[in-house]
């Protein structure tokens, strides 16, 4: 498969595509399923079933779950017990679906009965367990973020292609109107031009609400595997490690080290606080402002905590945006562990809290904001003659994985298939390549070659090796 990629001219000749959408015809992925029946049963298989698998074994009983795996054997046992009891509640006679601990053990024994496959497992394994099913010609629903690195991202989404199966990424936000309202609103001119995104979160921790821990090096010593969970199968592509229960001593001392939910502090595993929230911050902002790729990023601010292992406590990071189209070059900027944009931007009074998590979008003409309520226009005057423009982005007629569901049955392509989601997935994971290169130094990016023009000796971070046996 090549790597070679020209999104801008890819969008070109697939303009056609979303049709009646007009000016979101990059939304829509370049090709039409032909499937079943939308009132056929899809037979799905999912890869991780606890936590956000777990919401996704329920969606998948409206359809026919026909398998599960899971690396701790008390999920996947969960999981079939879940279905088992929605069949007795249903009064429904159909097979349990089959446990199984090895992904790639499901999909060699059960691939001639699956039709489309859900991952839900830490982000370290999203890529090879997505395109092991896209492979085999599998339509997938893979959580955020899209993948651990760069590479696989754009492997992804040229795989989906070269396959054609439908696709989603697991921003469960795209199938809400914020975002689309966001669009609508920027394109006609409500705020005049961006010149600046500030996008924070509390991830992964500010003193009120600790997420998980980063800012660390790994303890030393061993603790014995618990029982039922196969902790080489849950390294996967990863580099072999001892398993740690909790912490021994120092700042973490008592919290889990690795499971559950607190790998995504660490290098090999998770993506920070940025591949945590930032598919779910950055996608409306991406889709509103057309943007293809950053021309450079850099690390503004952190907490001095950095390490080989893990990922600062905090970070302030910079993406400069070219122009595009019509639209001027723009400065966005990613918050996160307790740092926040100035007061006067975000329009927090002196002493006043700011939120968990928020969004401010600075243009030549007033500030947009958007919340559960929609979208509000800053300074407040502006919201009282402001009248939303009539809406331009088809909305979706289900939720997130209904939506997906219906694409692998031959409807329109989910919001968030991997056309959108790969690119997306690529900028959101350059922003920790400024992490590793350090407070002020600033990483010049070509885009589609996918690699620093002025530091080369990042560019062998934009993809991992892989332990033997676990390559896409």
């Amino acid at each position: 498969m090549t790597r070679s990629f020209n999104r801008r001219s890819f969008l070109k000749k697939t303009a056609a595509v979303a049709g009646a959408a007009g000016a979101t015809s990059w939304l829509a992925a370049p090709y039409v399923l032909a499937e079943p029946s939308p009132n056929s049963k899809l037979n799905i298989a999912g890869i991780g079933v606890g936590g956000r698998g777990g919401a996704h074994v329920e969606s998948s009983l409206s359809e026919n779950l026909v398998a599960v795996c899971d690396v701790v054997e008390g999920t996947r046992q969960g999981a079939v017990r879940h279905a088992e009891n929605r069949n007795q509640e249903r009064h429904l006679d159909r097979p349990l679906p089959k446990a199984f601990a090895d992904y790639r053990k499901m999909l060699d024994e059960m691939h001639k009965q699956i039709d489309a496959v859900f991952v839900a497992t830490p982000d370290h394994l999203h890529a090879p367990a997505a395109m092991a099913a896209i492979k085999l010609g599998k339509h997938v629903y893979c959580e955020k973020p899209l993948t651990h690195n760069i590479d696989e991202a754009r492997q992804l989404m040229l795989a989906a292609r070269e396959h054609k199966v439908a696709t989603q990424m697991g921003n469960q936000g795209r199938a809400a109107q914020g975002w689309r309202q966001l669009a609508e609103a920027v394109w006609a001119g409500a705020i005049g031009d961006v010149t600046e995104v500030h996008i924070w979160t509390d991830r992964p921790g500010i003193p009120s609400r600790f997420w998980w821990p980063q800012g660390g090096t790994r303890p030393a010593g061993s603790d014995p595997v618990p029982a039922g969970l196969d902790w080489d199968l849950w390294l996967g592509p990863a580099p072999t490690r001892p398993y740690l229960h909790t912490y021994p001593d120092g700042k973490f001392q008592g919290r889990p080290v690795y499971q559950p939910f607190v790998w995504r502090g660490w290098w090999d595993f998770g993506t920070g606080a940025l591949g945590d929230i930032g598919c779910h911050a950055l996608s409306g902002t991406f889709s509103a402002l057309k943007i293809e790729y950053a021309a450079a990023v850099e690390l503004v601010k952190d907490s001095g905590d950095t390490t080989d292992e893990m990922f600062p406590s905090s970070s302030i990071i910079r993406y400069d945006i070219p122009a595009r189209g019509e639209m001027p070059p723009c400065k966005l900027f990613w918050y996160d562990g307790g740092y926040y944009p100035p007061r006067d931007v975000a329009g927090v009074a002196e002493g006043g809290e700011y939120p968990g998590n928020g969004k401010i979008v600075v243009g030549t003409q007033g500030k947009l904001t958007v919340g559960e309520g929609g979208i509000r226009l800053m300074p407040e005057e502006k919201m009282k003659d402001f009248q939303p423009p009539e809406p331009t982005i088809p909305r979706c007629q289900s939720d997130h994985f209904g939506e997906w569901v219906a694409a692998c049955k031959g409807g329109r392509p989910a919001f968030s298939n991997f056309d959108h989601a790969g690119p997306l997935t690529e900028m959101v994971l350059l922003g920790n390549l400024a992490v590793r290169a350090g407070v002020g130094n600033k990483v010049e990016w070509d885009g589609p070659a996918m690699k620093s023009t002025n530091r080369p000796e990042l560019n062998s971070l934009v993809r991992r090796d892989y332990r033997p046996g676990w390559e896409l």
